[in-house]
């Protein structure tokens, strides 16, 4: 009897011993997977999971290129880009007409200008700066066309542009007297030469 009972307790202890084994066994190996997939997922680059492909435009490249047309690019292209697949610049072409360093927009029209087209662009802009009736506009003029104003020297035509450029322009004639320096003798003299129109 005492025999029996000790085999069965020895049996028990056995079986025991062998299932918490099973039970450590199972747990660890359960965590360690679990260990392995969470570093699988920390160096998993992020590009893996994106699956949009980058954006496309299109642009209408005329005037001084070899090959005008509309031409498909990437996304935040820049307009030299557009140009070189127009086959770069003719010869005549103003470079400094458009800022090829600039992103191009889907639907955009660039327009890149010969010199004479640029040359009459810059004298048609200086004509509009000055009304026809040969008054000075405050308002667009610059530095030597203040300075041809009775009065005005170099020093006060800064002072005027500098005004403008804080103000936003000058809504009337008679604000020139807010610069210094340049009073009602001083309007008196130039009302007559002046436009904010």
């Amino acid at each position: 009897m005492k025999k029996r009972i000790w085999i069965g307790a020895g049996l028990l202890i056995l079986f025991c011993s062998g299932c918490g084994e099973a039970s450590r066994t199972y747990f660890e190996t359960a965590r360690e997977t679990e260990a392995a997939e969470a570093d699988t997922e920390e160096i998993m680059p992020e590009h893996v999971y994106e699956t949009e492909t980058a954006a496309e435009c299109y642009v209408y490249l005329c005037g001084a290129v070899a090959a005008p047309g509309v031409y498909k690019l990437p996304a935040k292209s820049r307009i030299y880009e557009a140009v070189l697949l127009a086959g770069g610049l003719l010869e005549d072409a103003c470079e400094d007409s458009v800022n090829q360093a600039e992103e191009v927009a889907d639907g955009q029209m660039i327009r890149i200008l010969t010199k004479a087209e640029a040359e009459e662009e810059k004298a048609l802009s200086q004509n509009d700066a000055q009304p026809s009736d040969g008054r000075i506009n405050l308002n667009t003029a610059d530095e030597q066309e203040l300075m041809s104003l009775p009065g005005i020297g170099a020093s006060k035509a800064q002072s005027i542009l500098a005004y403008r450029e804080e103000k936003g322009g000058f809504s009337s004639t008679e604000d020139i007297m807010n610069i210094t320096g340049i009073k009602e003798g001083v309007y008196a003299k130039i009302k007559d030469c002046i436009t904010v129109d």
